[in-house]
């Protein structure tokens, strides 16, 4: 089983330079001489699992993301804002654990007919897979003191998330550990699938094969 380091003491605590989060660009900079590239959707960022960003860095309290989605520029200033106006700056800290809206999202105007080629650019978004966090947010505090406005922004992300803590995510880890290791009955859905019991592969999506049902 794997094992997390544990959280921080009041006197190790070590604050990033810029304790406060940073706006984010509604539009990446291009150079002037290089058009904004169209996108296309690509599910794959939003689906499966979050392999990297998926730990606090500072060990003490987040948002991560229990699904995948696509967060807008609106919604990084509502993070933004809702921190900021409950954090106490003289001893907390806040950092972002995403990238500023990067993928072009194009849509065609209304009553426009079919065809023509792809629209123009509507906005930006950054993909979020499960498992990501989102934002950190730590300092001389407790866990009691930045729940409340922490959950009143994760309700409001277009996707399902949870504010956790480190003991919380190192024990949400272990339980995952814990119950596939204990689990006493073979036929779980990956048994299933690569039996193709029912002949439920005619069914399935590549999603499934990939993940097992576990992610959509």
């Amino acid at each position: 089983m794997k094992h997390f380091p544990p959280p921080p003491k009041y006197d190790d605590i070590e604050f990033p330079e810029r304790a406060r989060l940073r706006f984010m660009d509604k539009v990446p900079q291009y150079p002037p001489s290089v058009r904004p590239p169209k996108m296309m959707k690509r599910l794959l960022l939003m689906r499966g699992p979050e392999l990297v960003h998926n730990e606090l860095l500072h060990r003490q309290y987040g948002i991560i993301a229990t699904g995948g989605g696509r967060l807008k520029w609106g919604h990084f200033e509502m993070i933004r804002l809702g921190i900021l106006r409950k954090m106490d700056d003289s001893r907390m800290f806040a950092i972002w654990r995403i990238d500023a809206p990067w993928q072009s999202v194009t849509k065609k105007g209304q009553g426009q007919r079919m065809g023509g080629g792809k629209g123009p650019i509507d906005h930006y978004v950054t993909p979020v897979k499960a498992g990501r966090v989102i934002v950190e947010v730590g300092g001389k505090c407790e866990f009691a003191e930045v729940k409340g406005f922490l959950e009143m922004i994760a309700q409001k992300l277009p996707f399902k998330a949870k504010v956790v803590s480190h003991e919380m995510l190192q024990k949400m880890k272990e339980d995952e550990e814990r119950r596939e290791k204990e689990n006493m009955n073979p036929y779980t859905f990956k048994y299933v699938i690569q039996n193709n019991m029912g002949g439920y592969r005619k069914w399935l999506s590549k999603a499934d094969y990939k993940w097992y049902g576990k992610y959509v």
